[in-house]
């Protein structure tokens, strides 16, 4: 979800309107991406990393709308490649993944890796808003390859700032800023090559944020029912957010025919604003219920999550012909502080990931100190 700390920028650089309807100027655009890049390190091969203006001309699937009004362009997908270094907490990797923003994390996106029999299924890993592959998951991609499984991993859903991603389409690898349903799309294309090219009938997914929604969309809208065993979210808007409630008051301001969320789209961008509370989209996409028959959940929220809150908001209920786990990570483990972010570092989270996926052989729960926003068990 939405970064104060960027819309602050977008204030300081003057992009914020005073109109609802005024789009910020490319030039402005561009002098914003200048200065980020200006305090941007080089990275460990000397290459400089540079934010830039996209402009969204790339090819994509499909067009969305946020459900305020305003109708935006393609996003894109990139299947990322190399292999970035095992971290163990989310700052590290955040910083890495600016530097080098398509790089995979350990043990992903191994096209030779066959599933055996013990793993048929292969994992997909889904980031969150304005994330991505490498610095959501470089500390459990490779506990999962050690465990045994195929493991793949997918930066969806890049837009250009203008074309209703965000301020965060300015820095180098900010994924997740694009409609929902294109990253459905992008995501159903990925994983019809992991099945084609593994020969395995279904996968499994492992969704943060807005991953855990994006994988609920493939399932429900893109012919994903039949293609997935097991679903596990950590923190998913899979019922919105209301960010403390500030959300949920402005989608009650939009109500009321005041387009506020629109103001705020060039700033946020078009996915966060779908990810609001009682928004047109969670209208369409629950509509039926949250699950599809035959899909295996498993939905993990923190008590101290700052973005998908209240938290519970995260939790499923089953359907017809669906299980679903729904687990609060601090029930048998208080000292796990972990936040939005860090929850993808923590090894209670890690531990329920491989136990939802194989039960047998990952019967039980670690329980680790893991502090909230540092997370990496208090190291950076």
């Amino acid at each position: 979800m939405a970064s104060a700390l960027v819309a602050g920028l977008a204030v300081a650089c003057g992009l914020a309107s005073t109109s609802a309807s005024a789009e910020p100027a490319l030039s402005d655009l561009q002098t914003l991406a200048d200065s980020v890049t200006t305090g941007l390190t080089p990275s460990a091969d000397g290459r400089q990393p540079k934010a830039i203006v996209d402009s969204g001309s790339g090819a994509g699937s499909g067009s969305g709308s946020s459900g305020s009004g305003t109708v935006w362009g393609q996003s894109t997908a990139a299947a990322p490649t190399g292999e970035g270094p095992e971290l163990t907490a989310p700052l590290a990797a955040f910083a890495y993944g600016l530097a080098n923003p398509d790089v995979a994390p350990v043990g992903a996106n191994k096209w030779d890796c066959k599933p055996s029999a013990a793993h048929p299924r292969p994992v997909v890993l889904l980031h969150g808003s304005w994330l991505n592959a490498f610095d959501t998951f470089s500390a459990l991609s490779p506990q999962l390859s050690r465990a045994g499984f195929c493991v793949f991993a997918l930066n969806f859903g890049r837009s250009g700032l203008i074309e209703g991603g965000g301020l965060g389409s300015v820095l180098p690898g900010r994924y997740g800023v694009g409609p929902i349903e294109d990253s459905s799309r992008q995501v159903a294309d990925f994983i019809e090559r992991v099945r084609t090219t593994t020969g395995a009938d279904q996968v499994d997914i492992v969704g943060h944020s807005q991953g855990g929604t994006v994988a609920n969309h493939y399932l429900k809208f893109e012919g994903g029912t039949d293609k997935v065993g097991k679903l596990v979210t950590f923190g998913a808007t899979h019922h919105g957010t209301t960010l403390m409630g500030i959300a949920a008051l402005g989608r009650a301001i939009n109500n009321l025919g005041i387009d506020i969320l629109g103001f705020y789209e060039p700033i946020i961008g078009i996915a966060n604003i779908q990810q609001v509370i009682g928004s047109p989209f969670y209208d369409t996409l629950n509509a039926q219920g949250d699950t599809v028959r035959g899909v295996d959940y498993t939905a993990v929220g923190s008590r101290y999550d700052e973005v998908t809150n209240p938290y519970d908001l995260t939790f499923l209920k089953a359907g017809v012909g669906a299980t679903v786990r729904n687990i609060t990570l601090q029930e048998g483990c208080e000292q796990d502080l972990s936040d939005h972010l860090t929850i993808m570092y923590s090894p209670r989270a890690a531990s329920i990931t491989l136990n939802a996926l194989d039960s047998v052989n990952h019967p039980k729960l670690d329980c680790t100190f893991n502090p909230w926003l540092i997370g990496g068990t208090g190291k950076l």
